[in-house]
C-alpha cells in the first residue's frame, strides 16, 4: 500500500511537535490530520509540495507548511516535497522557469554568460524577475495539479488492485475448501 511507502521515510510526529522551534505553531501542529496518511492528505501535499518547489523565493518550506495546515494536508510530505528545488537542482529548474514565462510574454531571454556573478544575478532579477515570476507561478498550478491527480489516481488504482487480490484469494481459498 502507498501509506508503507510514505511511512518508511516519515519523520516521528511525536519529535516533531516537541521541537521547541516550532512552538509558535501552538496546537495547529498537534491536529491529528497533518499527520495522516490517507489518499487525501497525501495528494494535498503533493500538490501544495510541488506547488511551492517551484516558486523561486526563501522560506519555501514555512509557506508550504502555511498552506499544509488550513488545507489539511500531510505536513511532512508538503514541506519535504519543497526540497526538490535544492541549491544543485535551483539553476536548472529556474532557468527553465524563466524560459517558460518569456515564451508566455513573449519577452527576448537572456543568454546565460560565460562567468556567472552576483551582480549579474542582480541585474537580471531587477530586470527579467516578471518571466521568472509568472513561468515559475504557472509551472507550478500545472505541477501541483498534475501531482494531486497522479498521487489520488495511484492511490485509488493501488487500493483496488488490493482489494481484488484478496477477492481473489479469498475465492481461491473457498474452491479448495
Amino acid at each position: 500500500m502507498p501509506r508503507r511507502l510514505f511511512k518508511r521515510y516519515m519523520p516521528n510526529p511525536d519529535r516533531i511537535k516537541a521541537n521547541k522551534s516550532l512552538r509558535f505553531l501552538g496546537a495547529l501542529i498537534h491536529d491529528p490530520n497533518l499527520w495522516h496518511l490517507n489518499r487525501h492528505s497525501v495528494s494535498r501535499a503533493m500538490a501544495i509540495g510541488l506547488f511551492w518547489a517551484m516558486i523561486p523565493m526563501p522560506l519555501q518550506m514555512l509557506a508550504a507548511a502555511a498552506m499544509a495546515i488550513p488545507a489539511r494536508a500531510n505536513l511532512p510530505i508538503s514541506i519535504g516535497l519543497v526540497w526538490l528545488t535544492n541549491p544543485i537542482t535551483m539553476p536548472p529548474v529556474f532557468y527553465c522557469s524563466y524560459k517558460f514565462g518569456a515564451w508566455m510574454t513573449n519577452t527576448p531571454t537572456l543568454q546565460m554568460p560565460e562567468h556567472i556573478s552576483l551582480s549579474w544575478v542582480g541585474q537580471v532579477m531587477q530586470s527579467h524577475w516578471q518571466p521568472l515570476y509568472l513561468g515559475s507561478l504557472v509551472l507550478g498550478l500545472i505541477f501541483a495539479l498534475l501531482g494531486y491527480l497522479a498521487t489520488n489516481s495511484y492511490w485509488h488504482w493501488w487500493v483496488r488492485h488490493n482489494w481484488r487480490k484478496r477477492q481473489e484469494t479469498r475465492r481461491n481459498r473457498a474452491n479448495k475448501g
